[in-house]
């Protein structure tokens, strides 16, 4: 996989201005980093102009796999890769100052599966993770818009403070009981809430419908948009994801959750045919009946709190991404 574009890594480092300062010579443990949201991470706080002396620690039960995905990162001299499950890990020693931890699947198939299992792994690497970073000074944990269950459809956007349902067990119903955990850990945790991101690095082979229609747009296909189109959804790119989960980190309260995405809503549709660069868009169904579905969070309390916005809109965000990946399959273009 190709490096960040420079200028991501420039407007992350001008966003996070004198954070960068509170990780000189930082012990960070990050957990979860195999995944979308560890490159937006890593390359920042590891990158020349990055927070003076910080060292990272990265927890993957598939060291080669990070490897051969981030090979630029993976010799980096600054970060030690571990081996391990977070429901087995244990601590090598070394004291770590910050943790952040976000290690557990959102696939929809492995849910669908065996959601008991999937619960069961986030909580229980939860517990592990939190016993064997005492001591830190500061840390994230990494949670998920899914927690709320289903957004009700008359409900625009979805604070932090909706009441909170009874899940089925599986992805939804760990992060909730991991939240509750970090919330009684014995040292500061605060909880970004996460919705949903386009942006270099974002899967394209996965159940994600972002994914797939740049998959299809990459390869000058016609995108198929499964169902009627209706669904809504907003999207945040990976720099102002970088300097959210970064500031939540640093500067949110312990024990509280911020919502973690973009207020602008976009149907799956209108994302498609915003993707689709003049490519047929097709949709399955004609429109079902009743209003459709939502997920789209009310960022209030990170804005007013703790300075965050949206930075990128979702134009933008998608010219990037399709221009990271042309570069990738291209990289003698200039």
């Amino acid at each position: 996989m190709r490096p960040l574009p420079p200028r991501d890594l420039e407007e992350i480092r001008d966003r996070l201005g004198p954070l960068q300062a509170d990780l000189a010579g930082a012990r960070m443990l990050l957990t979860g980093c195999t995944g979308f949201f560890g490159p937006w991470l890593l390359e920042p706080l590891l990158a020349p102009k990055g927070p003076p002396g910080l060292r990272a620690w990265v927890l993957t039960r598939d060291p080669g796999g990070f490897r051969r995905r981030l090979p630029h990162l993976a010799d980096h001299p600054s970060l030690t890769i571990l081996e391990g499950d977070v429901r087995t890990f244990r601590n090598p020693g070394a004291p770590f100052t910050h943790l952040v931890h976000g290690a557990a699947s959102s696939n929809s198939r492995r849910e669908s599966q065996a959601p008991e299992a999937m619960e069961e792994t986030i909580v229980e690497g939860t517990r592990r993770v939190l016993a064997e970073a005492a001591g830190v000074v500061r840390a994230l944990f990494i949670s998920s818009g899914a927690v709320y269950g289903p957004q009700p459809p008359d409900l625009e956007r979805i604070p932090e403070d909706h009441p909170l349902p009874v899940l089925e067990p599986g992805y939804g119903a760990g992060k909730l009981k991991a939240e509750r955990l970090c919330a009684d850990a014995p040292f500061p945790v605060a909880i970004a809430r996460g919705f949903a991101f386009l942006a270099p690095h974002l899967p394209l082979d996965a159940h994600f419908a972002a994914g797939q229609f740049l998959e299809a747009t990459l390869a000058g296909r016609p995108i198929p948009v499964q169902g009627d189109g209706r669904p809504v959804r907003s999207y945040l790119y990976g720099t102002d994801l970088a300097w959210w989960l970064c500031t939540i980190l640093l500067r949110g309260r312990p024990g509280r959750a911020y919502n973690v995405g973009s207020e602008v809503p976009v149907t799956i549709r209108q994302l498609a045919e915003a993707v689709a660069e003049g490519n047929p868009v097709s949709v399955a169904r004609p429109p079902g009946p009743g209003p459709a579905p939502r997920y789209v969070p009310d960022t209030g309390r990170a804005r007013s709190e703790l300075g965050l916005a949206q930075t990128v809109d979702l134009a933008e965000a998608i010219g990037r991404t399709l221009a990271w990946h042309r570069q990738a399959a291209h990289p003698e273009a200039p």
